[in-house]
């Protein structure tokens, strides 16, 4: 049965962001708030919350995982960016988009798209996901939190406990943040290509 944490929006108490990064290291599997929904987290190299993940959103190996990061220093390590690339994200971080990128060896190769070897990269504004990362030190991974055969994001912590209060280890109620997922744009192919229009705004990418 999963944990409940009650965090503050604004201010996260650091005793349970603590708490929450212990959740992870030991394995756990978390959902949490972002800046555009809640979302479904754990340690990028952990294959069993990889597995729990994908159970539960019913995804194959073919869905584009996320590399959540707190700042762009975590950008070189995990992804191959030209200076056209950079400046873009750059100028759009933090807030509620995801780009597609080349991923480097550091990526494990269970999170990257099996023909493509892309991986999905987000800089998260919300504070709750901010001091997470913050505190692990290393992205997480990350995916929406939307439920199969379901077209929105769940948006109510007591309803993510109660639907999936078995197969989480921790649910975090950070507050209503939002019921449609990020903006997705591509940065693979020199000109940026917009995937998915969310919350983020994507006219700088046109």
């Amino acid at each position: 049965m999963s944990q409940f944490f009650v965090i503050h929006p604004e201010n996260p108490q650091a005793r349970l962001i603590a708490h929450s990064v212990d959740i992870l290291r030991k394995g756990g599997v978390i959902a949490y708030p972002t800046d555009s929904a809640y979302a479904l987290g754990c340690m990028m190299g952990d294959k069993r919350g990889i597995d729990t993940i994908r159970r539960i959103r019913q995804i194959d190996e073919k869905h584009n995982l996320t590399l959540v990061c707190r700042d762009l220093s975590d950008l070189a390590s995990y992804a191959n960016v030209d200076n056209v690339a950079y400046r873009l994200i750059k100028n759009n971080t933090p807030g509620p988009y995801t780009f597609i990128l080349q991923a480097t060896r550091e990526v494990p190769r269970r999170l990257l798209h099996p023909k493509r070897r892309t991986i999905g990269l987000r800089v998260l504004g919300n504070p709750i996901a901010s001091a997470i990362l913050a505190a692990l030190g290393e992205p997480m991974l990350s995916t929406s939190l939307i439920m199969p055969n379901e077209d929105e994001p769940l948006s109510d912590p007591d309803e993510i406990r109660e639907r999936l209060e078995h197969e989480l280890d921790l649910v975090i109620d950070g507050g209503f943040c939002g019921v449609e997922e990020s903006t997705i744009v591509s940065l693979l192919d020199g000109a940026p290509e917009i995937l998915r229009v969310g919350t983020g705004d994507p006219s700088p990418f046109r």
